[in-house]
């Protein structure tokens, strides 16, 4: 059973700013409870921060990624839309941890012991979403335990990404089925210089829509993604993916680096499609009509037309 559809995505992201440790014995990276990160405590309020890690202990769960839910469904109940203090969304969705009704008659709890099951009250709902995710695997399969929150891959990426900045240190554990891994919101530290400029640009946009022939603000295509990231490092680079390929110095295969851009072939052999890789075999990209900016594999797909490292052109 799905918790819920996320928000629309131009709701949440309007107006707000800005994209993990041993979980039950997943991983060896830093304790089950981080301490919060600047961006947490600033961004967070503190009663929501506490009933994080109270749930989230309760049930051996990271609190950042509870965390991380609750920025991405309702900016930890600060979003100014239908069902989130009251009523329901479009989809039906409840309060700050976003219950569909029906889930919520499996799932609720009395968190507060004061006799009612409030989908409206953070002291409710955040347990409620812990037990949830225990109900689905968490800690042993994170991933899958956020997949049943919602459906669909980007969604975990945004909350994994939400929470590893949630994380002092930034370090998250993904374990069972998707192998124990610490990763952080861009698996691996954002380097300095161009390419930290060019993934920290990128993330930013993460769940933004694709529209073919978009460069942004709110909208982007591929290589539109890809040109404004470095023009945000200033560096311009071509509009289109055929043209960017042959711009940047060549990288062999296993040699790219955070920063870098990782191009795809159509059965054609047109090159179609480009993104920015940040490490781990992962790449920020905006996909195609229908989907949004998000995180994906590279490592994985037979089509791969090479990379490029634009900041370091060869000169000629």
């Amino acid at each position: 059973m799905v918790l819920l559809p996320l928000m629309i995505l131009q709701a949440f992201l309007s107006g707000i700013g800005g994209f993990l440790g041993d979980l039950g014995g997943a991983g060896s990276c830093t304790g089950s409870q981080q301490e919060p990160s600047d961006q947490a405590k600033n961004g967070i309020p503190s009663n929501y921060i506490a009933l994080y890690q109270e749930a989230a202990a309760k049930h051996g769960i990271n609190w950042t990624i509870l965390a991380g839910i609750g920025r991405v469904e309702t900016n930890h109940g600060r979003l100014d839309a239908p069902g989130v203090t009251s009523g329901t969304n479009f989809a039906g969705a409840a309060g700050p941890m976003q219950f569909l009704l029906s889930t919520w008659e499996a799932y609720g709890v009395d968190g507060n012991g004061d006799g009612r099951k409030n989908v409206y009250d953070p002291e409710d709902a955040i347990p409620a979403a812990a037990g949830y995710l225990k109900a689905n695997g968490a800690p042993d399969d994170l991933y899958g335990a956020i997949f049943a929150y919602n459906h669909a891959g980007w969604y975990v990426d945004m909350v994994l990404d939400w929470a590893s900045r949630y994380a002092r240190g930034g370090a998250v554990a993904v374990a069972a089925n998707f192998g124990a891994t610490c990763v952080d919101q861009a698996l691996g530290e954002v380097p300095a210089g161009v390419a930290g400029k060019v993934i920290s640009y990128a993330r930013a946009q993460l769940g933004k829509p694709y529209v073919w022939g978009a460069e942004g603000p709110d909208v982007f295509d591929c290589s539109g993604l890809t040109m404004m990231a470095y023009r945000s490092a200033g560096i311009s680079i071509p509009r289109v993916t055929h043209d960017q390929i042959a711009f940047g110095k060549r990288v062999p295969e296993g040699q790219e680096q955070p920063g870098d851009l990782v191009f795809f072939r159509y059965d054609s052999g047109y090159i179609g499609h480009v993104g920015i890789v940040i490490g781990g075999g992962k790449m920020i990209n905006a996909p195609q009509t229908g989907d949004v900016v998000k995180i994906a594999s590279y490592d994985d797909r037979d089509n791969i037309a090479g990379f490029t490292r634009p900041g370091a052109r060869s000169q000629v």
